[in-house]
């Protein structure tokens, strides 16, 4: 046969066959590219709403955090300083001479006690008109009361923000669990458009999910156990200033008791 009437007899090969053009080796190999699976790329990749979640949980934890740095100072500080007040009460030394010392003003909530108490037993005094002067019987009752106000207001500052450790410490795992759930809904929403249960199609979006769920319990485990531990700790200075008060005051009604016989 002619070699004309060969080639013509052989079919050209149909463009249909051919791979299509711009085809790379690792389509044709049957896998795809591989999804960031990092905390910044499932962050990046989750919808708006889990996106808000993780924010949300973020800037909480930040603030927790503040807050319990703030009040770990704040407790080491008081105890040292309550602890140096103590050793000075208790050397023998005059109590006016102590007051003269300290003002009426100090800084931290033991010596505040006392130059509240002092400040009205010298009110009392001076109401006397003379040193030897009897002083009414109302006077250990109105030191009570003016210590009592003193101790509420300096637990009531040492208190400030654990209401907000709590309450990230509470609500951080369901808010995590919220962006968890929307994240698995729409999870579940590609399934059902892409029509395949394929892992490569399912474990991304369930990935982003539980990302949300891990940032709340990065907030709560650290804010419920610092708040644990301030109560207790705050728990523990407000029974030694209790008992400071209840000693001071037991002195105080001695002197009464001496001064009006």
């Amino acid at each position: 046969m002619p070699l004309k009437t060969l080639s013509q007899a052989i079919p050209a090969t149909p463009p249909s066959s051919l791979p299509p053009e711009g085809l790379t080796e690792t389509a044709l190999d049957g896998s795809a590219a591989a999804p960031d699976m990092s905390p910044w790329g499932l962050f990046m990749q989750a919808d708006i709403v889990v996106k808000a979640v993780v924010v949300l949980l973020i800037l909480a934890s930040f603030w927790s955090w503040a807050i319990i740095f703030d009040k770990w100072r704040r407790v080491r500080r008081v105890e040292a300083q309550a602890d140096a007040f103590e050793e000075e009460f208790w050397s023998g030394a005059s109590l006016d001479d102590l007051y003269d010392r300290i003002g009426s003003r100090p800084e931290h909530p033991m010596a505040l006690l006392f130059a509240a108490a002092m400040r009205e037993w010298r009110r009392s005094v001076d109401r006397t008109g003379q040193p030897g002067g009897v002083i009414g019987p109302g006077v250990q009752e109105r030191i009570s009361k003016v210590m009592r106000v003193a101790l509420n207001r300096e637990l009531e500052d040492l208190e400030k923000y654990l209401g907000f450790l709590a309450t990230v410490g509470s609500t951080a795992p369901f808010i995590g669990l919220f962006g968890t759930v929307w994240g698995i809904m729409n999870s579940f929403s590609a399934i059902a458009v892409s029509k395949t249960t394929s892992l490569a199609v399912v474990a991304p979006g369930i990935a982003e999910a539980l990302f949300a769920t891990a940032i709340g319990l990065v907030a709560a485990i650290p804010a419920v156990m610092a708040y644990n531990k301030f109560s207790a700790d705050i728990g523990r200075f407000a029974g030694r200033l209790e008992g400071f008060s209840d000693e001071f005051q037991a002195i105080l009604s001695r002197q009464l008791d001496e001064r009006n016989a």
